[in-house]
């Protein structure tokens, strides 16, 4: 049974489709104009509208754009004077489907149907996605993993913003994600801008969007991060590396939800629910005049800090096992298991790169460790760690020289978070010269 809004002006159709509904068990509440259709969404939740396009006053089209969003039912559109063009701009706004006058009472069943069957889909799929999201962040008994389990299960489904706050490596993308999938935008896009990772003369663009020709290089019109998020969430990490001048135009669209592109004109509105995230004190950054205290108020409704790995030292366990259990099943080889000894040392260490420097410790292990079992001696910690503690003593000198060569390059790479040209010249090596050695190693370089 579904709880069903019809909303038309000719009273013969509203009885007529509320008969018909009722016949089949479903519950239907019937209004006749705009204005009353946006006052019962405001009060209510439907599983389902029925929404006629020539109404008095707000008419259907404008009703179907201000309830549009994750969160809204699906919206079946009805109309005695469809056309084409009429038609598509409906499904652009979010319509289910479109139903010309007079309508087929077997047609209008039918899809009624079939839209609170894919509704009921949809929430099954968003379950299942929760589920998955916290099993694969909240690994963890401790009471700071504790905290932020209850942190994310309180804020996900509102359409509140975050501020996610934490060191580098903590999981911070990892609490914005799970975020999403929670949120009754689970459904609608997930976009990630880095705000450090892009230059400031590109920044506005890749954030608004351009038009063709708005500057050299501008060949083609181009959709922002906004506008790709539209009805769903936009992360802002790095929020703290973020120039003051493109700080103000943020600003401006959380407070109006519009902008333009980019040497355009149109004015773009937007239905987005924005996450930021740093390892900086804003509140420090704010003093020293670098970030905005008017941002940092709208961006930090609500504020979740994510825990340093060295404050839940007793959910590594738990980690590193996680952690082994994907890369076999990634790898296809047998699941190693660490002794208790090399939990000990995983423990006491100070994960100044937080999880994912476990994540990358283990890994290498996972990859580099002939043995099934991985004792004390076969870790190694720390940014400068000995790479060829681990080699085997069978092997002859050229064929150690090239295993060394290769797990010392795999180290300075996870060290520099996969940045080949950085590598390069660190390694004091032609990045041509790299490549080359990569590809003879069967190194995968992969980006953190």
């Amino acid at each position: 049974m579904a709880k069903i809004l019809i909303i038309d002006d000719e009273p013969s159709i509203r009885s007529t489709l509320a008969g018909i509904l009722e016949d089949e068990g479903h519950r239907t509440v019937v209004c006749e104009s705009g204005e009353e259709a946006l006052a019962q969404f405001a009060r209510d939740e439907f599983d389902l509208a029925l929404l006629d396009l020539w109404l008095p006053g707000i008419d259907g089209l404008s009703v179907l754009e201000r309830i549009r969003g994750a969160a809204a039912p699906p919206v079946i559109v009805i109309s005695g004077h469809g056309n084409i063009d009429t038609a598509v701009r409906a499904t652009r706004l979010g319509a289910y489907d479109f139903l010309e006058k007079p309508l087929s009472l077997e047609r209008v069943l039918l899809t009624v149907n079939h839209a609170i069957s894919d509704r009921r889909l949809r929430e099954q799929v968003r379950d299942l996605r929760r589920q998955i999201s916290l099993e694969e962040l909240l690994i963890g008994d401790s009471d700071p993993m504790r905290r932020l389990d209850q942190q994310i299960r309180s804020a996900a489904p509102s359409n509140s913003r975050v501020l996610i706050t934490g060191e580098n490596g903590s999981g911070k993308e990892i609490v914005a994600r799970t975020l999403h999938r929670l949120s009754t935008r689970a459904e609608a896009p997930f976009i990630d801008v880095n705000c450090a990772a892009i230059p400031e003369e590109l920044i506005e663009s890749e954030l608004f969007g351009h038009r063709k020709g708005a500057f050299t290089g501008a060949i083609d019109d181009r959709k922002g991060k906004f506008e790709l998020a539209d009805g769903g969430t936009l992360f802002l990490d790095e929020i703290g590396d973020m120039s003051l001048k493109t700080q103000a135009k943020v600003l401006r669209v959380l407070q109006e939800q519009t902008f333009q592109r980019v040497g355009g004109q149109q004015t773009i509105k937007v239905d987005v629910r924005v996450l930021a995230a740093t390892n900086k004190d804003l509140e420090q950054e704010i003093a020293a005049g670098s970030f905005r205290s008017d941002l940092y108020y709208r961006l930090n409704v609500i504020p979740i800090e994510v825990p340093p790995l060295r404050t839940h030292a007793s959910d590594i366990a738990q980690l590193a096992e996680h952690f082994l259990r994907r890369f076999a099943a990634e790898t296809g080889a047998p699941r190693k298991k660490l002794s208790a000894g090399a939990i000990a040392k995983l423990k006491g260490y100070g994960w100044p790169g937080n999880v994912r420097e476990l994540r990358n410790v283990i890994e290498r292990l996972a990859i580099l460790l002939p043995g099934d079992t991985i004792e004390p001696d076969d870790i190694q910690l720390g940014a400068r760690a000995d790479v060829a503690t681990s080699i085997p003593h069978n092997l002859t000198l050229r064929e150690a020289r090239d295993e060394f060569e290769k797990r010392y390059i795999l180290s300075r790479l996870k060290e520099l978070a996969g940045n080949v040209s950085r590598t390069a010249e660190v390694l004091g090596v032609e990045r041509s010269n790299l490549y080359r050695k990569l590809h003879a190693y069967g190194i995968r370089v992969e980006r953190n």
